[in-house]
């Protein structure tokens, strides 16, 4: 109710200083760029942010690309007779306050554009699509890079874990927002709304992150089964049909899905804080949780072993697809040499990193990072098509032991180790351990 209440006062504003502009109106949005950096008025800067925000908005791809090289110009750079004369100020004096000044003459002036387009009532959002656009465009010109590194930045700062505010997301939650979930889960399809209606069932819990500027925009959201016992399939999870827990018998958390919803905040991190944070309030809940753990997919790890010295047992599984994958992986028993190997491979993958020092496989980073130990490798843990298809239907647990989190952060960032339990620990050893063994007999 406040963010909408600020958004108001801000239109209002806007509305008033609309009679101000005269035909400013109707000037080229590069025009009225440049008039908003140069505008002092308040109401009149808000009527300027405002018809940008909307000029904006009807830009087509061709336009959106000409606005962004617009912003490459000179004149929304540093002045650099200005950052050099005070850098060799502050290299002979050394003074904090001539670092300061160094440090405001060396930021673009685009980036004080950014900031007065977000006093806007609508500015935030278009900003956020702003960047989205940009990373649309960023391959074929990279040029444009330095922009998003501006955006980056005051992204990162607008969007502070100081701002956010965690919700639940429960049945009775606005259907507009409900929509979104559905729409913006990437990870385990929502087909429909009877399968969102059994995910947010009492055994189940959902939670999100939303900023006060976007208050109906959810910009990550976590889902989350209540069990007895740790879950190493997702299929039972995620099945609409199935019975809702009794909670008074549970005793772990599953993380199963996790979502950014907002593609323009790629790289604006918050689910590190997300998952804290719900551990938090489940806990708060007073339920007889003991475990919090993920159910995670390997999104990366076909791929990565194709590149990789697979096991020659494992040649001719990586030529399958489909049915006939998915057909040979049932088929495979305990003791089958390819179910051994593809669980050693995936310990291997989970647990080192590529030529550029990071974690063979995105989730894994995300997790690994957050201070999560990788706990269980599930064999057909996943066993929809795309779960199949990339990674052989494997799924892996993460835990997150809130006395070990710090400890394990720590050392993955600093030093490159991976938390893992005594039983992928095994998986890692066990190839010494066999060759050894060869070499006695």
């Amino acid at each position: 109710m406040a963010s909408n209440l600020v958004r108001r006062v801000l239109t209002s504003i806007a509305d008033r200083g609309r009679t101000f502009l005269g035909g400013a109106s109707h000037a080229p949005i590069d025009q009225l760029c440049r008039d908003l950096v140069s505008e002092r008025g308040e109401a009149s800067g808000t009527a300027i942010a405002r018809e940008i925000t909307d000029r904006y908005g009807q830009l087509n791809a061709a336009q959106r690309l000409r606005f962004f090289e617009g912003l490459l110009d000179a004149a929304w750079l540093a002045d650099p007779a200005a950052v050099l004369a005070l850098a060799q100020k502050y290299h002979a004096t050394r003074g904090p306050a001539e670092l300061s000044k160094l440090f405001s003459a060396v930021e673009p002036r685009r980036q004080e554009l950014f900031r007065r387009i977000n006093i806007s009532p609508r500015g935030t959002e278009t900003i956020v699509q702003m960047r989205q656009d940009l990373l649309a465009l960023l391959p074929q010109h990279p040029k444009l890079e330095p922009i998003n590194a501006d955006l980056i930045h005051l992204l990162g700062s607008w969007f502070n874990r100081g701002f956010l505010e965690l919700r639940r997301i429960d049945w009775r939650t606005p259907a507009l927002i409900l929509e979104k979930l559905i729409a913006h889960e990437a990870v385990h399809e929502i087909r429909g709304w009877p399968d969102l209606r059994r995910r947010l069932a009492s055994d189940r819990r959902c939670f999100a992150f939303f900023h006060p500027a976007l208050p109906d925009e959810p910009l990550i959201f976590v889902e989350v089964a209540l069990t007895q016992g740790i879950a190493t399939s997702v299929q039972p999870l995620i099945d609409a049909e199935a019975e809702t827990g009794d909670n008074s018998h549970a005793d772990t958390a599953i993380f199963y899905s996790i979502n950014n919803c907002l593609e323009g905040l790629r790289n604006i991190s918050f689910g590190a804080f997300l998952i804290k944070q719900v551990v938090h309030e489940l806990e708060a809940e007073g339920l007889k949780l003991k475990n919090f753990v993920t159910l995670s997919p390997i999104p990366r790890f076909r791929d990565w072993l194709a590149h990789s010295e697979a096991a020659p047992v494992l040649t001719e599984l990586l030529r399958l697809k489909g049915p006939a994958l998915a057909k040979a992986l049932g088929a495979m028993t305990l003791t089958d040499p390819r179910r051994i190997a593809l669980r050693r491979a995936c310990a291997k993958c989970l647990t080192t990193r590529n030529g550029n020092g990071r974690a063979n496989d995105p989730v894994a980073a995300f997790h690994l990072n957050n201070g999560a130990s990788v706990e269980h490798i599930n064999w057909l843990g996943d066993t929809s098509e795309k779960g199949v298809q990339q990674s052989f239907g494997l799924m892996v647990n993460y835990a997150y032991r809130p006395a070990r989190i710090e400890r394990n952060h720590e050392q993955f960032v600093k030093h490159g180790r991976v938390a893992v339990s005594g039983e992928v620990e095994k998986l890692l050893e066990e190839p010494k351990a066999a060759k050894a063994d060869g070499k006695k007999n």
